[in-house]
């Protein structure tokens, strides 16, 4: 922001704006660890779950990746990122029945894309929750469950929706009898070779 700001790439009022979302993500962050209680009902629903796919489009996938690894790391569930343009292309084919799609849907230009997913997804059986902003409220016609983060630029989301997967991944893992404190073949520390 501010080499933007330096070399007059960001409009003023945008630069503000930006300021301000970026001083509101602490406060935010407290505020959605009152998610706790909500991850351990989700939790309690799919902890069962052997598969999971989560897809996101542009900055969504990314936080897509780190969910899905999380879950793996912790709960031992197979979990899979996708780019959400990409289901065509094959992974659509392991959507059946009961398999549990988790959908990030916070990127504005991208949402309706997104919201299209959804409806393929749940089209072949799957099991949705969703995880948007909260101004996207009609996003519940279409999940089975929905996870708020709170109003904020789309270039801060994933400083916010990585809070409640965090949450649900260890909450998945607690059901499952997995040690959260010491998970198997996890290193604390990487060696380059």
């Amino acid at each position: 922001m501010y080499f933007a700001k330096v070399r007059n790439t960001i409009d003023k009022d945008y630069f503000l704006k930006l300021t301000s979302d970026l001083s509101k993500i602490p406060e935010f962050i407290s505020g959605m660890l009152n998610l706790k209680k909500y991850m351990e009902e989700l939790a309690g629903v799919y902890y069962k779950a052997e598969d999971v796919f989560i897809i996101g489009r542009g900055m969504d996938y990314a936080s897509a990746m780190e969910a899905s690894l999380k879950l793996k790391e912790i709960s031992y569930i197979h979990s899979e990122a996708y780019a959400a343009g990409e289901l065509k292309h094959g992974t659509i084919s392991l959507i059946e029945n009961g398999t549990l799609v988790i959908a990030f849907a916070t990127q504005s230009k991208l949402y309706e894309k997104l919201v299209s997913n959804i409806k393929e997804v749940k089209a072949r059986g799957a099991s949705v929750i969703a995880l948007t902003r909260e101004e996207n409220k009609d996003i519940e016609k279409e999940a089975d469950k929905t996870i708020y983060i709170p109003n904020i630029d789309d270039i801060f989301t994933a400083a916010l929706d990585v809070v409640p997967m965090q949450l649900f991944a260890y909450q998945m893992a607690v059901l499952r009898g997995c040690d959260v404190d010491m998970p198997r073949n996890l290193a604390k520390s990487v060696t380059v070779e």
